[in-house]
């Protein structure tokens, strides 16, 4: 059984791992997560040997608290109810740290300021001077760390009791460190008492100069600084799934007995005939029964280009109907659409996530017992060797004073507060700790290729004309015709004829042919425009026009083509072209010695058409969402750190499964609240900017965790007082403060360093070699015939290629295939096309009255090879042998 709790209580990685241990030893427990960032444990336990009530007795007998959020398999109608909850949990605890972030400074910036105003000649009013003042100037300080101690009374509850349990961490080190000051400053205001009372002014001055309010007040307000950005961050996580949720309509148009009717999406059932008009989303997938439409379903495929459906076609609810009008019937609602499914992706990803333990965290469970072991044996020797109480306490108070955590808490933080800083300056929005750390050790860099490769929009990148029509003429009757589609693809010659200025002429008997494409009558001349299904329609045939549309599909383009009074006048191309810096980015990840993937739910071709222009080492084409977020547990399986760069809504899981999901800041809201670093600049090369940044910052956190017990090493045995008998060398509690507040400075003012950190890989520039990356796209002007000529040449050169292939060496063999499912001229093209990309081949010849394939391929080609190559085209091949 699986379930999922809220936790309370927790406060630093130590208290997720003791949580884990503690549940993870129960019997009959298989799994368990603890998520620190979202206060939240999913467990998957023996319902027969375990119940939820030994869970929770077992993580309030490690000293957190724990409440059933979820149990067993999710209904439809509570999806929303469930990430409600954990929303509303990480808005409250925000506002709480909020408050006590504010009331904190409140009262500790004038306990600092009257603290050091005093030894640092400050304007201060005239009763905090002067000795016969100094209770007032005691007792004013006393006051105001009291707030301070009551707002933050968590950390001592938290900190005892984990001290109590054996199991000490950050808390425990922040209740310890304010403690002892806080004890010591009551003692020394007795003492004042008591010499003021005797006449002892010898010892109202030395007390006077012993209070150490100030170092406990500022301890408590700069910890809860850090908790509360920490708590901010929280609260982002769950609006990413907010977000998807918000994606669906709320309503739906239903159709029953002939009657249109608006109903809410969870009344929606399978089998329910669906409305839907243009512009509106999809309520929940489905098949279209009736109608034709253009749909945009970058949200789930992350394909850019609209999909035109009719009559059979699956469609996909929170998908946006572009053009036309139609109706489906709904066959997965609820919890089973493929919108549900991404939700429940990246709540599980964003659960499993475990944070990374904190250096502090790991040696604090070391580092707190041996203080206090030394503070206890270090007063207890003195009086022993016949020292007073007074000085043995003052020795055990300076022990725990200098070693103080302050300077080993803030190690971290202030590191990641500058580091985060730098970034942001620089456009890279860096929204955790934990992704900032885990970034310097990234292998592998999976991106999306819509949106953040490419531009996430078609543009037109070639007309191609008749020689007797100018590309003018060509482009003014394409905008004509498309300017009344409404087309996305239309809209992208709309477009380049505005560039050019290019009037519109008038259009009469305009229609639209569903699956195919457009026609109208312009100058009293029919004109056709569309796909290569419009053409076959019309008889519009043509050797060039095959080799064209296949030639521009390697390329990654989708072919318009035009024609006028019967025949063909030319084509335009339309694609979706790479940004400017995208191969640059991928160069420089890869001198990192970084492996660059790239998914992209893009056809096969396309796919290999943008590798070629960026040079990613490989790329998994086709994929939907939830095979992105397998693709990355798959790398992460293989002991890769990985991150995720994606804009879209169908890279949410991905982003959130990744090690470091990163957004680009012109993609979707939802995308950029799924990740850990979001790039403001919607540019590729700032991936690798933010992974030095990384770096930079962790090697800084690590030199200042070692000054930080650098100081440690050095003070404790000087104020346990090991130098004293032979030196006199001993420090009392005020030098132990001194130094432990030195301590703190030397670290914050390494990590300040940090501001001056700028990425050898953060330059944009676009090299001369990006050619259709470059930001003003080249449209190119050329004529079918030149087209033609570029591809005989071609093929001339391949023919050449193999020949010269045999003459080096290496015998040929002549193969017959017997392939199956071959229905016309275009499967022959198919089967064509798949055995001349086999390297070596050739002579290939196909047909389609003997259902054979004939070829020559060197011997080092297999029958298995051939086999595949037209198997992966979608036909079977029963029979392969060797001819003479």
């Amino acid at each position: 059984m699986q379930e999922k709790y809220n936790m309370t209580g927790m406060s630093c990685a130590a208290c997720s791992s003791r949580v884990e241990k503690a549940v993870s030893a129960l019997p009959g427990m298989k799994e368990c997560s603890v998520n620190l960032l979202k206060n939240s444990m999913v467990v998957q336990y023996d319902e027969k040997t375990l119940t939820g009530t030994d869970i929770i007795q077992a993580v309030e007998k490690a000293g957190y608290g724990a409440s059933l959020l979820t149990g067993g398999q999710k209904k439809a109608t509570n999806v929303s109810t469930e990430q409600s909850v954990s929303a509303n949990a990480a808005k409250k605890e925000y506002e709480t740290m909020k408050r006590r972030v504010i009331w904190s400074f409140v009262f500790t910036v004038p306990l600092f300021y009257i603290s050091m105003g005093k030894m640092l000649g400050w304007p201060l009013p005239g009763y905090f001077w002067g000795m016969e003042n100094s209770m007032i100037y005691a007792f004013t300080q006393f006051l105001l760390l009291i707030p301070v101690v009551f707002i933050n009374s968590k950390y001592f509850r938290v900190g005892f009791k984990t001290l109590l349990h054996r199991s000490p961490n950050m808390d425990s080190l922040i209740a310890l460190g304010s403690g002892a000051s806080l004890v010591y400053g009551v003692y020394a205001l007795y003492k004042i008492a008591y010499g003021f009372g005797h006449g002892n002014v010898d010892l109202v001055h030395q007390f006077s100069h012993d209070l150490y309010f100030e170092g406990a007040g500022t301890i408590l307000t700069l910890i809860t600084l850090g908790k509360f950005l920490e708590a901010r961050a929280k609260g982002k996580t769950s609006d990413a799934i907010n977000k998807l949720l918000n994606l669906a309509p709320k309503t739906a148009t239903i159709l029953r007995n002939g009657v249109e009717s608006i109903i809410p999406i969870e009344e929606v059932e399978k089998d329910d005939i669906l409305i839907v008009k243009a512009g509106e989303s999809i309520p929940v997938d489905g098949i279209l029964t009736d109608g034709t439409a253009s749909i945009d379903e970058s949200a789930i495929t992350g394909e850019s280009i609209p999909v035109d459906k009719q009559a059979g076609d699956k469609v996909i609810g929170a998908t946006v109907n572009k053009s036309g009008y139609f109706q489906m019937q709904a066959t997965k609602v609820g919890e089973e659409t493929a919108l549900a499914q991404i939700i429940r992706l990246v709540d599980e990803a964003t659960s499993s996530k475990a944070p990374i333990a904190k250096l502090a965290d790991k040696v604090a469970g070391v580092f707190v017992p041996i203080v206090i072991v030394i503070a206890i044996i270090s007063a207890v020797v003195w009086m022993i060797c016949g020292a007073t109480f007074e000085f043995a306490l003052t020795i055990a108070v300076s022990v725990l004073v200098v070693s103080c955590p302050c300077a080993l808490g803030l190690a971290t933080p202030t590191a990641i507060m500058v580091g985060t800083g730098r970034g942001a300056a620089g456009g890279i929005l860096i929204k955790s700790a934990e992704a900032l750390e885990t970034a310097h050790c990234v292998q592998t860099v999976v991106m999306d290729k819509t949106g953040t490769i490419t531009r996430g929009e078609p543009v037109v990148t070639d007309l191609v004309c008749e020689p007797d029509i100018p590309k003018t003429r060509l482009l003014q009757i394409a905008a004509s015709l498309e300017k009344l589609s409404e087309h996305p693809l239309g809209r992208a010659i709309v477009a380049e004829a505005e560039k050019q200025k290019i009037s519109y002429l008038p259009v009469h008997n305009f229609r639209q042919i569903p699956g195919q494409g457009i026609r109208g009558m312009i100058e009293d001349i029919e004109y056709l425009a569309g796909n290569q299904k419009m053409m076959d329609a019309f008889n519009i045939h043509g050797t060039a026009l095959e080799q064209l549309q296949d030639r521009m599909a390697s390329e990654g383009k989708t072919p318009l083509y035009f024609a006028g009074a019967g025949k063909l006048i030319g084509i335009i191309a339309v694609a979706d072209v790479v940004k400017p810096t995208s191969r640059q980015a991928v160069k420089e990840l890869q001198d990192m010695g970084i492996e660059v993937v790239m998914l992209t739910g893009d056809h096969k071709k396309t796919a290999e058409a943008i590798r070629r222009q960026v040079g990613v080492d490989r790329v998994i084409a086709e994929v939907l969402p939830e095979d992105k977020e397998q693709e990355i547990r798959r790398l992460q399986k293989s002991g890769k750190k990985t991150a995720m760069v994606g804009d879209g809504i169908n890279d949410a899981p991905a982003l959130a499964r990744a090690d470091v999901g990163i957004a680009i800041g012109a993609g979707t809201d939802v995308a950029m609240e799924s990740a850990d670093i979001v790039l403001m600049k919607n540019d590729l090369l700032d991936v690798a900017g933010a992974i030095e940044l990384s770096k930079a910052t962790i090697r800084n956190i690590k030199e200042n965790l070692f000054w930080a017990f650098f100081y440690n090493i050095i003070g404790i045995p000087v104020a346990a007082g090991c130098y004293y008998a032979a030196f006199g060398l001993k420090m009392n509690p005020m030098i132990a403060a001194l130094a432990m507040s030195f301590s703190s400075v030397f670290v914050v003012s390494n990590a300040l360093r940090l501001r001056f950190f700028k990425p050898k890989h953060g330059t944009a520039t676009t090299p001369a070699d990006i050619g259709s990356a470059s930001e003003s796209v080249v449209v190119t002007h050329t004529t079918i015939a030149e087209h033609v000529s570029r591809e005989e040449a071609s093929s001339l050169d391949d023919c050449c290629q193999n020949k010269m292939n045999q003459t080096q060496g290496g015998t040929t063999m002549k193969k017959e295939l017997s392939v199956e499912g071959m229905m016309c001229p275009n499967c022959v093209k198919h089967v064509t096309n798949a055995l001349n990309a086999i390297e070596g081949a050739a002579d290939v010849t196909v047909s389609l009255e003997a259902k054979t394939a004939t070829l020559s391929v060197p011997e080092t080609v297999t029958d298995e090879m051939l086999k595949a190559a037209v198997t992966e085209e979608g036909y079977k091949v029963t029979g392969i042998q060797t001819l003479a």
